[in-house]
């Protein structure tokens, strides 16, 4: 389903999170490699650069930042939309996940909301304006795409295109808040938290999600938050959880994602530089997306 073109975007934004620096992660993943690493599969790499975050905004605190968020969003959103519109496959580099509300809309609009989403992620982010302890919106996005709220980060003014939660999977939580757990069950998304996988085991559970995630619909949107993974293997995100995926599991993920053959677009969020130690975080993220694509080890 990955045509031959990736179209590769870069979401410079930090302000959805409660940490800053993470607005640089684009530009530390492309450091890493990724392009030479694209190209060298054999896809033909558009590059679109990356899209800055407003510099000041309204803000509150339910909301944190939410005009710049929108507006990094309804600039993701038309970029995708016409990616989609050229027939190319396409990749969000973050920023933080707020930025993903625009780039999943794009993708579910594009199937009229028939797409299943995997979201692989310490954090369930399915919080909403009433529910969020912090009013960060990188807590948020997976939410706002099913219809959950908070509607302005979807909203572009075209009427968003709600993704059916029992269509979703989060995969490797290991924080997810007392509310944000009972909108998840109430929502029917299916968890697997990071004890699943420990019982399961990894690859029994990327099977099962890649089944819910495509039975019936057009395929599936794939959202990869770096802190999905433990902290000794990726020191480099702001909202540290540890105990997480390890990097084998994390491979192993991608490996299977790009066996199916049923991926409609990618986001790969939360790479923060500033704390990283080598830049060792942004060449995981690199190595992460490529195996998306198809990269294997022999």
């Amino acid at each position: 389903m990955i045509h031959k073109r990736i179209d590769l975007l870069g979401a410079k934004i930090d302000q959805g999170a409660s940490k800053r620096g993470v607005c640089i992660g684009p530009e530390a993943i492309r450091f890493a490699g990724i392009c030479a690493g694209i190209e060298k599969l054999g896809y033909t790499l558009n590059d679109k650069g990356n899209l800055v975050q407003l510099s000041a905004g309204a803000t509150s605190e339910k909301l944190r930042n939410y005009e710049q968020v929108n507006d990094m969003n309804r600039r993701i959103y038309e970029s995708t939309m016409q990616s989609l519109s050229e027939g190319a496959f396409p990749i969000l580099l973050g920023g933080d996940h707020s930025a993903a509300a625009g780039s999943v809309s794009a993708v579910a609009k594009a199937h009229n909301g028939n797409i299943g989403i995997i979201w692989v992620d310490a954090h369930g982010d399915w919080n909403n304006d009433e529910s969020s302890e912090t009013g960060n919106m990188h807590g948020m996005p997976f939410s706002a795409l099913c219809g959950w709220g908070p509607d302005c980060m979807v909203d572009f003014g075209q009427g968003p295109a709600f993704v059916d939660p029992k269509k979703c999977v989060q995969i490797a939580g290991r924080d997810i808040d007392m509310e944000e757990r009972k909108r998840m069950k109430a929502a029917g998304v299916t968890v697997f938290s990071i004890d699943a996988i420990d019982r399961l085991g990894m690859q029994e559970v990327v099977r099962r999600a890649i089944a819910i995630a495509s039975e019936g619909t057009d395929g599936i949107h794939v959202s990869y938050d770096i802190d999905s993974v433990s902290p000794e293997f990726a020191p480099g995100t702001g909202t540290i959880v540890h105990d997480g995926l390890t990097a084998r599991e994390a491979f192993l993920c991608m490996e299977m994602f790009a066996e199916c053959d049923r991926l409609l677009g990618l986001d790969m969020v939360e790479v923060n530089p500033i704390l990283d130690e080598r830049n060792r975080t942004a060449t995981l993220a690199s190595e992460l997306v490529l195996s998306c694509l198809g990269k294997t080890v022999f």
